[in-house]
């Protein structure tokens, strides 16, 4: 990934480098209809992280950068941007004349409060941790000065992980209101594509075609409709009946089918960037989770070969560590606890959990994120008799929304839970958050919420969060990753495999490394 040096993108770029090459130029007009089986708190990114929030909220907010489909950053409302030689300071030149959806002016004093916004208060610490300060010389350019180097940092100011809010709207709280909980955050004002409009609660949201947009001629469409389907097969028959434009599928009886459909395009490539991993986290500080063999014990109890081939129709791949494989900083050189209930039995004699009436050890809950049935709800309903082999009495425990999941979660209310967490391009911004001690923070979910502490991994991180030369940073990854194999906060199981899906009729379907998590301007339909 480029970094230090001069990168300093031309004032007047062709649409085809902004947006990708052209075979065909959608018709003005038309909606687009993406389908989702999550019900969002709120539709702002600085504050909250995940794609039930990010999808609309990319296209509500724009970034200063955005990436091509080869990992290469490209202005969006930065129009150029350059480093100094020690790599510690970033300069941005803004767009002229772009507007915020309410008319005001977009100004580097908007950048430098959407920098301070998302460092204190997204869980992901260490994207902008290492920013100092922002300096606002003129309205147009942002100097963004960092503590040490960052090899991450342009790519934490794409898709969702920056969006640039207005200073003259987020600043303004109420007695009681935070960043988190403001008002704001529910009908936003933003400089994307499109503009909010309407949000019922559990069914739809509805964006407008923001018609005074920065880049001239976009967006294609007048509206983009977010219809929320919780039942996996009624999304299946949404898209197979020409009700729905795109939504991508993880599921794999669904995968199956659609691909059968005439209709419909089914494809593995986009979203690259995203990393997503399903796995079983432990509540490290609650017994008797916080014992390393109680949660080996359980790690050795699961089949995951059986989790991939049976209950996910040999769709997924396995994840044996925190970093996914796809990444350059993934190592298979890690503890993969292969299935051994003897070895289970044995460490939990070692912890001192003998076996009671019935041969039961302890009992212990599992929740579970309550959308995905095959990565979440199968999985959990999976382990409660698995577990039972090796002495424990699991009982599952559902929850009807996400906003109630992640509530028991983020207060560390729970024993156990499935959860589906992304790697978000590179390590300092997706992994780092899950591990690191300073992130373990009530009340935010996604943060570290295992609780997990360990000096030896806090040290490896904050070195490659610093470390430019790729080799090693990978070594420092690779020892991170040894470590946390051991420790076990979290046993990793399969990488969800996201599958984008959309209408034949569709032009420039997003297919980037963001997927649709990446603004919809270019989006369209043929004629």
């Amino acid at each position: 990934m480029k970094h230090f040096g001069t990168i300093a993108a031309a004032a007047a770029l062709s649409a085809a480098a902004i947006f990708g090459a052209q075979a065909e130029e959608p018709k003005q007009g038309g909606t687009l209809t993406l389908l989702t089986s999550q019900v969002p708190r709120h539709f702002n990114p600085a504050v909250q992280s995940g794609t039930a929030t990010g999808r609309p909220g990319t296209q509500i907010f724009a970034t200063l950068l955005r990436y091509d489909e080869g990992w290469e950053p490209q202005p969006y409302l930065a129009e150029s941007w350059s480093w100094s030689e020690d790599g510690l300071v970033m300069t941005v030149k803004l767009r002229a004349g772009a507007k915020f959806h309410d008319g005001e002016p977009i100004t580097s004093e908007d950048v430098k409060f959407s920098i301070q916004t998302v460092k204190e208060n997204h869980p992901f610490k260490t994207m902008f941790g290492a920013v100092e300060t922002v300096e606002t010389p003129d309205e147009l350019t942002a100097v963004i000065k960092l503590t040490q180097p960052h090899p991450a940092l342009e790519l934490a100011m794409s898709s969702a992980l920056l969006p640039i809010i207005p200073e003259h709207v987020y600043s303004k709280l109420g007695e009681g209101e935070t960043a988190k909980n403001h008002p704001m955050n529910a009908t936003p004002v933003g400089s994307g594509p499109f503009k909010f409009k309407e949000y019922k609660q559990g069914e739809y949201i509805i964006l407008e075609k923001n018609e005074d947009y920065f880049l001239p001629g976009k967006p294609y469409l007048d509206r983009i409709v977010y219809k929320i389907v919780r039942d996996s097969s009624q999304r299946v028959i949404t898209m197979e009946q020409g009700e729905a434009d795109f939504y991508t599928e993880v599921e794999s009886i669904n995968i199956r089918r659609l691909e059968e459909a005439e209709n419909l395009v089914v494809t593995d490539t986009g979203g690259e960037a995203i990393g997503p991993i399903t796995w079983l986290a432990f509540n490290t500080k609650k017994a008797p989770f916080d014992n390393v063999k109680v949660r080996q014990a359980i790690a050795y109890a699961v089949d995951r070969n059986f989790i991939i081939k049976a209950l996910q129709r040999g769709v997924s791949k396995p994840a044996t560590g925190p970093i996914a494989p796809s990444s350059p900083f993934y190592s298979e050189n890690v503890e993969t606890y292969d299935v051994d209930l003897d070895k289970a039995n044995a460490l939990l004699d070692e912890a001192g959990l003998a076996a009671g009436d019935g041969g039961i050890r302890f009992a212990a809950t599992i929740d579970y994120l309550p959308a995905l049935p095959e990565q979440q709800k199968n999985i959990a309903e999976y382990l409660k008799p698995q577990l039972k082999k090796i002495g424990i009495d699991l009982t599952v425990r559902n929850a009807p929304d996400f906003p109630t999941w992640a509530k028991r979660v983020s207060s560390w209310d729970f024993d156990m839970t499935m959860d589906l967490v992304f790697n978000w391009g590179d390590p300092v911004i997706g992994v780092h958050r899950t591990y690191i001690c300073d992130n373990i923070v009530q009340g935010v979910i996604w943060s570290n919420t295992q609780q997990f502490c360990d000096e030896r991994v806090d040290s490896l991180l904050s070195r490659a969060a610093r470390e430019i030369d790729l080799d090693a940073r990978k070594k420092l990854y690779a020892d991170f990753q040894r470590v946390v194999a051991e420790e076990l906060p979290i046993y990793w199981l399969n990488v969800v495999p996201y599958t984008n899906v959309y209408s034949k009729k569709l032009v420039n379907p997003p297919l980037g490394i963001w997927s649709d998590m990446h603004p919809l301007d270019n989006v369209g339909f043929r004629e």
